[in-house]
């Protein structure tokens, strides 16, 4: 295979990590650093009502994941109710229900929201009609004279619905707005008005509620607003501001008219709406804004394992990491150690131990079992039973370590039963044939060098922000993969071979 066939291979796994990466950082919002958070809002709905041995139905417009608002956590709170989530006319309502309920009953419904950063606007998903209200008599002749004044002071459809908010705005001094809101000026009833006036020109309207999430936050109440269907589109307009499109601080919660709350077997309802800001972690919202926008990515990714499944990739997915290190610690430096991939797994070993009382327990266990292992080889053992002694005598050596450092009190010492018993038997093992066949000077050196690549290994793949990055971004692993193809064909100098060959590079 020629280089050309390795570099495009290498590039091409480059780029597809990187573009994951990217893609993740920019579009999803994972955080590229470690601790960060994000600002979400703390939505509680308090629902207090009176039950009288009867059965009872609470029905609650609840949020639901919009393009300026995602869900991260809900929570639907009652003792003895069931609980079930209904969904028509772009509404989603959470309903309570019990068999017998009798005395002060309390509800909670509590939401964790994200505001997200899009301004692309609500686009219908088919041809919304309307029928024209069906108004009579002196009603009729209101509405048209209304619509027509209207109409004679605008240019388009906004301008339109604009007039047609100040007109009704301005009640007190126009007989005909008055009959129709038949003395009730409050916001909601006006709407309803304006929507069923916009009806007569067949011009699709409806009333929304949410709730404002900005900086004012604690017990609020709900608002009300207007939205027109315009170009094949939803457009949002405050009643109160005039403003067109709608604000990113504004959450929805129900279409139509209705309360927010409705009882059925009950008395003396209250509702309370507490909002709170508060901070998460910005890879829990992220995971959320993935799941939201792409289920499908986010089912085949690492966030939907099971937690224990993700516990132990956790620790798996910094090996590449350190393996990468290894790499350039024999191929480019020159560092010799035992076998290939043995100082990872002694880094391994390092994560429960910590480092410097892992490097004195390894090193005293592998001194004694190397004792040992020199006496076994006197009793001309065959290769496996004498494995299996080796291992038998080092579970020992462990077992006595640990009594010792009880005994005097140092906690450390009692870490030595989490070293892999089978690595520090595969050590002893190649370090007393190394011994034997190339002498002890080469041994020691080899094993220095093994504890020193373990050591540089350990403390990269413990590097909180490396350890970030591998976890939340699991794609890195292309790019790592890449450099060490890259670094297979490597056949230069290492750099502890430079001063053996400076001779011939003086020639």
């Amino acid at each position: 295979m020629n280089n050309r066939h390795l570099y495009i291979l290498s590039a091409l796994l480059f780029l597809f990590g990187l573009g994951l990466f990217l893609y993740k950082v920019v579009f999803l919002g994972f955080p590229v650093t470690p601790g960060q958070e994000t600002n979400v809002w703390e939505i509680e709905v308090k629902v207090n009502f009176i039950a009288s041995d009867r059965p009872v139905k609470v029905y609650l417009y609840v949020p639901r994941n919009l393009r300026n608002f995602s869900i991260i956590n809900e929570n639907f709170i009652s003792r003895g109710y069931g609980t079930s989530i209904n969904t028509s006319d772009g509404n989603r309502q959470v309903v309570w229900s019990i068999r017998r309920a009798n005395g002060l009953q309390t509800l909670y419904y509590r939401a964790i929201v994200e505001k997200l950063e899009s301004k692309q606007s609500a686009t219908a998903l088919k041809e919304v009609k309307t029928e024209p209200y069906s108004y009579e008599g002196a009603d009729l002749e209101a509405a048209t004279a209304i619509l027509q004044e209207a109409r004679q002071k605008s240019a388009d459809t906004i301008s339109l619905v604009l007039q047609l908010i100040e007109l009704v705005k301005n009640y007190e001094t126009d007989d005909n707005v008055n009959l129709l809101l038949r003395g009730k000026p409050e916001q909601e009833n006006m709407l309803e008005t304006i929507i069923n006036i916009l009806s007569l020109e067949t011009i699709p309207a409806r009333l929304a509620h949410g709730l404002k999430v900005n900086e004012q936050f604690g017990k609020v109440q709900p608002v009300s607003w207007l939205e027109v269907y315009i170009d094949n589109q939803w457009v949002t307009i405050d009643p109160l501001t005039s403003q067109i499109g709608q604000t990113g601080d504004q959450l929805l919660l129900w279409l139509g008219t209705g309360r927010i709350v409705n009882l059925v077997g009950g008395q003396d309802l209250h509702v309370d709406i507490n909002v709170t800001q508060t901070g998460l972690e910005s890879i829990s919202a992220a995971s959320t804004r993935e799941k939201i926008l792409h289920p499908v990515i986010w089912k085949y990714s690492l966030n939907s394992l099971p937690l224990d499944t993700q516990r132990v990739y956790s620790v798996l997915l910094s090996v590449p990491v350190g393996v990468l290190i290894l790499v350039l610690l024999r191929n480019l430096i020159g560092i010799k150690t035992f076998g290939t991939f043995m100082p990872i797994l002694i880094a391994l070993a390092f994560r429960e131990t910590q480092l410097i009382s892992g490097l004195v327990l390894f090193s005293v266990l592998v001194a004694a079992g190397l004792t040992i292992r020199f006496y076994l080889e006197k009793l001309k053992l065959l290769l496996v039973p004498r494995l299996a002694a080796v291992l038998i005598i080092v579970i020992i050596l462990m077992l006595m370590l640990s009594i010792i450092s009880n005994q005097l009190g140092i906690e450390s010492g009692l870490s030595v039963a989490l070293f892999p018993m089978v690595i520090i038997t595969m050590t002893i093992e190649r370090m007393s044939i190394v011994w034997e066949e190339l002498g002890a000077h080469v041994a020691i050196y080899q094993g220095l060098g093994s504890l020193l690549a373990a050591s540089i290994a350990f403390l990269v793949m413990n590097f909180s922000l490396v350890h970030h990055l591998v976890n939340v971004f699991p794609e890195l692993l292309f790019m790592i993969l890449a450099f060490t193809l890259i670094f297979g064909r490597y056949s230069g100098y290492r750099l502890l071979e430079l001063r053996r060959f400076k001779s011939l590079a003086g020639k």
